[in-house]
């Protein structure tokens, strides 16, 4: 089994259980899916993190968040949203992963995850940009 983060275009969060990623893709394919909120069965699996090595390597145009061309969020959901489609999670491995990224050690990409007040001012005394969002669990958004 398999779980993904889904949200339907009326931008509500729900979870999803499948036998796997193709059956997730089957069952939207047959419109089986829709949201336990509104009924809109335009669903959408949020991004999540990737175990293992990425297919391929994203150029250095797509590596970045294309904030200057992105709409502008209209509310702090949107901008939740926006930020989870974009980034990677790395959960507790941000501030060691952010600075494999900034050593270049592997390759750049968004990430966010979880660090210490602590481990924030340290990465950003080394010259590593971060910035505290204020995500709430996911528990809260509906």
């Amino acid at each position: 089994m398999i779980v993904f983060e889904l949200i339907c275009a009326d931008r509500h969060r729900f979870e999803g259980w499948f036998a796997s990623a193709g059956d997730f893709e089957g069952q939207k394919a047959r419109g089986l899916l829709s949201c336990p909120i509104c009924s809109d069965s335009s669903i959408e699996k949020l991004l999540t993190a990737k175990i293992g090595r990425p297919e391929a390597e994203p150029s250095r145009e797509n590596a970045q968040l294309p904030v200057a061309r992105a709409t502008r969020p209209r509310n702090l959901h949107e901008a939740i949203d926006y930020i989870l489609l974009n980034t990677e999670n790395v959960g507790e491995d941000f501030p060691a992963e952010a600075r494999r990224i900034h050593h270049r050690e592997v390759p750049q990409r968004n990430i966010r995850g979880v660090a210490t007040g602590e481990e924030t001012q340290e990465l950003l005394e080394e010259g590593i940009a971060v910035m505290p969002l204020p995500i709430p669990p996911h528990k809260d958004w509906h």
